[in-house]
């Protein structure tokens, strides 16, 4: 069996080669047939897409991703770039976005993950105390968390995560702005509030798990990135129906066991972005995307 061409970023200090954290994947990727392209990540953040795919061939079809995380208007840049040279990407880029950041997906797994309210920011924008009071609103009382509508800032949790009682609008806005802040100029679409839910811990950290999913399957199950020692044994029973219907073809989704035993959807990724499990072979996710 082999896989469709691969595209991933370039070894920044030796262009002509992978990305060492990559490298492993283009080399499995190899071995199973495929053809590996490289990606000038530096140049399609900073806005050149035509440069960051010139090592590209030319007419020479789909890739699948697996590189760093990119937001998803580069990701569009991306593939427009990708078409002038008559490659493309096998995700399109509403299936990126929808995958990538959280008001593409919550609707869908809203049975499944916490309850959420999220308001469009520019970076460096924080909302004002009224606006941050009127997000909050639907959510009620009681604890929350704070994040981007890709990323969290939780190991500045007391002072840009957490939120105690969104009855203290005063103090939640406090927490939500220094999150704004923290990210800077990587705020990633807007501000995202989340129901706090309990989760169980060994050790002080959560029980978790990452579940690669290919077409609607799970391909691999591993540690989240954040707690590699601390592996669960997810039921997906009520998750897999609703990736199943999802619609974007290679997703990840981070899923942790709350207090009460049922496990929960924490985020959903695209799975071009999301990282393997330490240890991992990358031909048991690769060969699945045939």
């Amino acid at each position: 069996m082999t896989v469709p061409a691969l595209l991933v970023p370039a070894d920044p200090l030796v262009e002509r080669r992978p990305d060492p954290h990559f490298a492993p994947e283009a080399a499995a990727a190899r071995g199973l047939g495929a053809t590996v392209a490289l990606l000038d990540h530096d140049a399609l953040l900073g806005g050149d897409a035509t440069a960051a795919v010139r090592r590209v061939p030319r007419d020479s079809g789909e890739y699948w991703y697996r590189g760093w995380m990119v937001p998803a208007d580069r990701y569009a840049d991306l593939a427009a770039a990708l078409a002038e040279r008559g490659a493309g990407l096998r995700v399109a880029p509403a299936d990126y976005r929808a995958a990538h950041e959280l008001p593409g997906w919550y609707a869908h797994f809203a049975a499944a993950t916490p309850d959420s309210v999220w308001l469009p920011r520019p970076p460096g924008a924080p909302p004002s105390v009224d606006e941050a009071a009127a997000l909050v609103a639907p959510l009620g009382p009681g604890p929350a968390v704070v994040k981007d509508y890709v990323k969290s800032r939780k190991h500045e949790w007391a002072e840009a995560c957490f939120i105690p009682d969104l009855a203290d609008t005063a103090h939640a806005h406090r927490v939500v702005a220094r999150m704004v802040e923290l990210q800077g100029d990587f705020l990633a679409g807007g501000v995202v509030v989340r129901r706090f839910e309990p989760f169980q811990r060994v050790g002080g950290r959560a029980v978790e798990a990452r579940v690669w999913w290919v077409d609607g399957r799970p391909v691999l199950t591993g540690a989240h990135p954040d707690t590699p020692d601390v592996v669960g044994d997810p039921d997906l029973s009520a998750i897999e129906p609703l990736v199943r219907c999802f619609g974007p073809r290679f997703v990840t989704t981070d899923v942790a066991l709350r207090d009460d035993g049922v496990w929960r959807i924490v985020e959903v990724g695209d799975g071009q972005v999301s990282d393997l499990p330490r240890g991992a072979d990358p031909a048991a996710v690769l060969a699945r995307l045939s």
